[in-house]
């Protein structure tokens, strides 16, 4: 069950890499969700650097709530980051992941923070 869960991420993944692609004026939003955690980066695919991160982890308020609420948190602050960094617009990467849940909210939370994607 679990191997066919993997796969079939995986697949999904490599169909969206296909057609999502940052470039240096617009980088790419990447989302990873592990079990307890969720993770984002933005990416300038061109030279292969990350601008910036955020993550559930490091955050110490983040630890306390569910983890709805962590991807709202981590959203934000990637959001905020962006700023920092000059980005104000980015591609959406899900990684494979369905877009409900923790990938929602964390977007949504992104776009109110004003990063457009």
């Amino acid at each position: 069950m679990s191997n066919n869960k993997v796969l079939r991420r995986a697949k999904i993944k490599r169909r969206i890499r296909k057609k999502v692609f940052g470039t240096t004026s617009i980088p790419r939003l990447s989302v990873f969700r592990s079990n307890k955690q969720i993770y984002a980066q933005i990416i300038d695919d061109v030279t292969g650097k990350t601008l910036a991160s955020s993550g559930s982890l490091k955050n110490e308020d983040a630890q306390k709530v569910n983890k709805t609420t962590q991807a709202e948190m981590v959203g934000k602050l990637i959001a905020e980051k962006a700023k920092e960094s000059g980005v104000e617009k980015v591609v959406f990467d899900r990684n494979g992941y369905l877009y409900h849940g923790r990938i929602k909210s964390l977007a949504e939370s992104a776009r109110k923070e004003g990063l457009k994607f």
